[in-house]
């Protein structure tokens, strides 16, 4: 049998699969802030360093990569707000972080607002909000005007907002759209 040429990777098989995924959605992160949505999908699995039908079979599209990015960013609300000293000003501050890298899949994701998985993220974000709505309250620091479907709007509008805005004024817009809900979420 004649010698094979040695790409300087080998093969791990599935072992490999937990990696690729992971290393799939830093790329998809990296690539889509970078360029937007119009960039090929092929992209991802260049920057991630595998191959194609390794993006496909972990993502079958951009909405279920924009599913799981949009995961992970929920992982992280739900660990970063755990605390009882966590507010809804932490909150929108992950949320800003969270936007400005995300930007290129919000847009996705509001589209697809009835796939089954983007209404499970939707529910478990709405679960945080719910629990520092009670906990703002509990503490005066919010009126009992404001209900945790306002605080949800108020975080879908910056999003959406900075998704919108160019990246040298996203600080000002989340800083304004701050002091919006500040004065809105107040005790009166």
């Amino acid at each position: 049998m004649p010698p094979t040429k040695d790409s300087g990777r080998s093969n791990r098989g599935p072992a490999a699969g937990p990696a690729n995924r992971a290393a799939l959605i830093a790329a998809a992160r990296e690539v889509y802030a970078a360029d937007g949505l119009n960039v090929p999908f092929s992209a991802v699995a260049k920057r991630a360093g595998v191959g194609q039908g390794s993006l496909y079979r972990h993502f079958p599209d951009r909405t279920a990569l924009a599913v799981a990015v949009f995961e992970e960013n929920v992982t992280d609300l739900e660990e970063d707000t755990a605390g009882d000293e966590r507010t809804i000003d932490d909150l929108l501050d992950r949320v800003v972080a969270q936007a400005v890298v995300s930007t290129a899949f919000i847009d996705l994701i509001n589209a697809h607002r009835d796939d089954p998985a983007v209404a499970h993220l939707g529910g478990r974000f709405r679960e945080v909000v719910v629990r520092l709505v009670e906990r703002e309250r509990a503490a005066g620091r919010i009126g009992d005007h404001v209900e945790a479907d306002d605080v949800t709007m108020a975080t879908g509008m910056l999003a959406t907002e900075l998704a919108r805005a160019a990246p040298a004024d996203r600080a000002e817009v989340a800083e304004r759209a701050r002091r919006l809900f500040r004065a809105a979420f107040s005790p009166r």
